[in-house]
């Protein structure tokens, strides 16, 4: 028997685990933050460093009371992060701005330079990252910054996801070349490729923007798989925690990755992380370049697998932002959603509130309803809105298959599948397959089952998997309504790829750009 943490931070809040080998999880809690945004700049998305190791040492303290446990029992701890959440750190690792968080997407520009100079130089990197940088991850996030921040750049020694961050935070690193870098947070958002090299080549870097030059050999440190330890926790941050110091950290990474693993994701399984955003998570012991994917990176899910990540860059955000505009809550304007069928409201959405992450990636794409009429109710946006997001998430599947990524299973995890029973079952009749829900809560599961491999508790991720994650809840799907789905997903892909990249593609662009002028 043994006892480990394992921490999940999210995009508002973290929780703290304790788990113990044998029993499962003895107690958890959660910490909040705030999320920084700006009313009159929808791309703003940041948050405090402090604020996060605040909420951690909260989290910690009162999960060990939930758990009755002493920390002196527990043996190793281990954490997941967003992603990709960018902080540009001085010499002595001291935070020189708020973390860009994952979904700020001021970026955007500059990511439509890194793949236009990538397109112009063939620049192989980006053909394993879906052929288009996202303003969601590293390398223009770090423009972006370094563009706005002219003053600062002098103090600027090198720049962490949120991930790295953290551990190194915890193991008393202070010198930002002893830091691990998780290859699933460098590998899916900064182009980090052990076979091409490792990052991209500095002349490319120089020719995306001067401002970049000598860059590249600052984001140094040693690149590890999660199997491998970031450190060990230092003295005083197991105190603040509780904890007992010299436990081992292993070097981190995303959450949804560690929830895929929570999961009990295998090869041929698809996990969809449905939370604020969805991720879609697989693995492949061998698989090849996917057009628009954002990513196929080696180790990142499983050390000895292929990780391949797509997702949707808004899902729960685009269900409250319905409930807001409406007045209510997405628990309240969710009451009698059970009682609604396929296409019963007339509506289709086109769910790109927050621009659209795979398998177009391009985030000046904007949300489309149609079929409005004068007695469309936001109820009926909302489960449109829950119907869009099937149909996105069947687009990234079919992607995925056309280029040989074996799909058995889907499985649904992340908060809202938990939450009840609608989601699940129009995901299964517009995916048609069956889809499985965990029965319990995988959040900090993964990063539990980490643990528990630095503790040597385990000898495979299997192992740990088969003794601590939860069975399954299967929605099969109903043969009527998935014939209805069939129909109306044909109108979606004709208008997803139609005003996503065909003869309409500037019409959402162009309104963004109108927005942006008349707001300077």
């Amino acid at each position: 028997m043994a006892i480990v943490a394992g921490v999940d931070f999210g995009t508002l809040s973290v929780r703290a685990s304790i788990v113990d080998s044998e029993k499962g999880r003895l107690g958890s809690a959660t910490a909040e933050y705030p999320l920084l945004r700006k009313r009159d700049d929808p791309d703003h998305a940041t948050q405090s460093h402090a604020d996060q190791l605040r909420a951690l040492m909260e989290a910690m303290r009162k999960a060990l009371d939930v758990a009755g446990v002493s920390g002196a029992l527990v043996e190793a701890i281990a954490l997941d992060t967003t992603g990709s959440s960018v902080i540009p750190v001085g010499a002595d690792m001291v935070p020189l701005n708020d973390y860009y968080l994952w979904c700020d997407h001021r970026a955007w520009k500059e990511a439509g330079e890194i793949t236009h100079a990538a397109r112009a130089a063939n620049l192989a990197a980006i053909d394993w990252c879906g052929g288009v940088y996202s303003s969601e991850w590293g390398w223009s996030k770090l423009l972006h910054w370094l563009r706005n921040h002219p003053e600062k750049r002098a103090e600027f020694a090198t720049a962490f996801e949120n991930c790295d961050m953290i551990a190194a935070v915890l193991c008393g690193i202070t010198d930002p070349t002893a830091a691990a870098r998780s290859v699933c947070a460098m590998g899916h958002k900064w182009m980090f490729n052990e076979a091409l090299g490792g990052l991209p080549a500095e002349e490319f870097l120089s020719q995306v923007d001067p401002v970049l030059a000598g860059v590249r050999e600052k984001i140094g440190g040693h690149y590890a798989t999660s199997d491998k330890l970031a450190g060990h926790l230092s003295g005083e941050w197991a105190e603040k925690l509780g904890l007992r110091a010299g436990i081992p950290i292993p070097v981190g990474a995303f959450d949804a990755h560690w929830d895929a693993v929570g999961s009990g994701i295998r090869e041929g399984d698809v996990v969809n992380v449905v939370g604020t955003s969805t991720c879609i998570m697989a693995m492949a012991k061998d698989t090849g370049l996917i057009p628009g994917v954002c990513g196929v990176v080696k180790g990142s899910i499983h050390p000895e697998y292929f990780g391949i990540e797509a997702g949707l860059s808004a899902t729960g955000d685009i269900f409250d932002a319905i409930a807001r505009r409406a007045g209510t809550t997405v628990s309240e304007l969710a009451q009698g959603l059970e009682k609604y069928r396929a296409g019963q409201t007339g509506l289709l959405r086109l769910t790109w509130d927050n621009g659209d992450r795979t398998v177009l990636v391009n985030a000046q794409l904007g949300g489309v309803t149609l079929g409005w009429n004068l007695t469309s109710t936001a109820q009926d946006e909302l489960f449109a809105a829950i119907e869009g997001t099937a149909y996105h998430t069947r687009v990234i599947l079919e992607r995925m298959a056309d280029h040989g990524v074996r799909i058995d299973r889907v499985i649904n995890a992340g908060g809202i599948p938990q939450r009840g029973d609608t989601l699940n079952r129009v995901y299964a009749n517009v995916l048609n397959k069956p889809v499985l829900v965990p029965a319990g809560d995988v959040t900090s599961l993964g990063s539990a089952i980490f643990a528990f491999l630095a503790a040597g508790t385990f000898q495979t991720i299997e192992d740990a998997q088969r003794a601590l994650s939860p069975p399954w809840k299967t929605y099969d799907p109903e043969p009527g309504e998935a014939a209805v789905y069939e129909e109306l997903f044909a109108i979606f892909r004709k208008l997803y790829f139609g005003l996503g990249e065909g003869e309409f593609r500037d019409a959402l662009p162009r309104l963004r750009a109108i927005r942006e002028v008349i707001r300077e």
